[in-house]
């Protein structure tokens, strides 16, 4: 089971001093990967489906996942997730190649839909497209990742005759991680994701979510090239060892774990960046991560 830690961009992590100071310390107890979180802008005044209140720091992920690169030899550097809908993919997919050249090959690249209309709204981006701009925006980024000579037609984006280098050090492109809770977002894994992410789930709700991938994997086709599907899971606050067991005899291969959400809200201090060490810490020595 990997190990990784869900909060790298929020909260008191939006200061440099305190960024290096978790990926170092993450590094240095043995996790295995760090994930960013992402809203490009925040509703002010806060109205639901928006998950935070608009005071709430979020840092950018790629000049994030860049810094926490500078800053650690081996981890892994996630982004759970990037709204994939709101991004230019062909200057997006030249940025990440970027974080997995100056990383030497950490680079795990998660994605997911969105579900914030005013969001979208802000962008200038059709609410409704954003399934159809998912599904699109991968395969060109995939496209500018591994092709010898890249072209693309699609309905949001067409290019041929350019290049774009350099190419991510990994082969043959960055792993990409599709996140999603519905059953359009478990079929899109399956048919296109080296893995799935799902966020805030407990042991009942990872189960139901591995059956709705398993009847998608009965649904649509799997191309060879991606091998087997692999499940990343971000459960609610803490975890002990017979809980990794148990997430692990289901079928999980990585945790990304987050000590709660008052450590990345607008009002978390240096307090709070302690309290994550120290979760940090704790869960080396439970979990026997060195």
């Amino acid at each position: 089971m990997h190990i990784g830690y869900f909060g790298l961009n929020q909260g008191p992590f939006c200061r440099p001093e305190n960024m290096a100071v978790l990926v170092q310390h993450l590094e240095k107890s043995g996790f295995e990967s760090v994930w960013t979180g992402e809203h490009v802008v925040v509703m002010d005044p806060h109205e639901a489906p928006s998950p935070v209140p608009p005071e709430t720091p979020f840092l950018d992920t790629v000049a994030s996942l860049s810094f926490a690169a500078a800053h650690t030899q081996s981890l892994k550097l996630g982004s759970g997730i990037i709204l994939l809908p709101q991004r230019n993919p062909v200057v997006l997919a030249k940025e990440l190649a970027g974080v997995d050249v100056l990383s030497n090959g950490r680079l795990l690249f998660g994605v997911g839909v969105g579900y914030v209309p005013r969001e979208f709204e802000a962008m200038g981006i059709p609410y409704e497209e954003r399934g159809a701009r998912m599904t699109e925006h991968i395969e060109v980024v995939r496209a500018l990742w591994t092709q010898d000579q890249p072209e693309f037609s699609g309905q949001f984006t067409s290019f041929s005759g350019i290049q774009s280098h350099p190419q991510p050090v990994q082969s043959p492109h960055p792993p990409i991680h599709v996140g999603g809770m519905s059953p359009i977002a478990h079929r899109r894994a399956v048919a296109q994701g080296d893995g799935w992410y799902g966020f805030f789930l407990n042991l009942e709700a990872t189960e139901a979510a591995l059956s709705g991938i398993r009847k998608a994997e009965k649904e649509v086709e799997r191309p060879s090239g991606l091998g087997e599907l692999e499940i990343t899971i971000t459960p609610p606050g803490p975890v002990d060892m017979d809980t990794v067991r148990r997430f692990e005899d289901l079928g999980v291969d990585r945790l990304v774990l987050m000590r709660s959400f008052e450590d990345m809200g607008p009002r978390a201090d240096e307090e709070a960046r302690d309290r994550v060490l120290g979760f940090i810490d704790q869960t080396a020595t439970d979990l026997k991560l060195f």
